[in-house]
């Protein structure tokens, strides 16, 4: 059987912790950020993890990624 390929633009967007947790990054920080106050903007910058509804969907565009959950 072949090898699966990988979904290069999720291997862009998604990152893999060392406990093995997938992040991403939040919506909303691109543009449009003058009305938006200091603390949301800040807010928006971090990182979060992947919702368990959503997991499925990454495991699929990412086969060989190594994850624990």
């Amino acid at each position: 059987m072949p090898k699966m390929k990988t979904h290069r633009a999720g291997a862009k967007r998604y990152k893999v912790t060392a406990n093995g947790k997938i992040l991403r990054r939040q919506a909303g920080k691109k543009h449009l950020l003058t009305h938006k106050c200091a603390e949301r903007r800040r807010r928006l910058s971090g990182m979060v993890a992947v919702s368990e509804t959503n997991l499925d969907k990454v495991k699929l565009e990412l086969p060989y990624i190594k994850y624990s959950r």
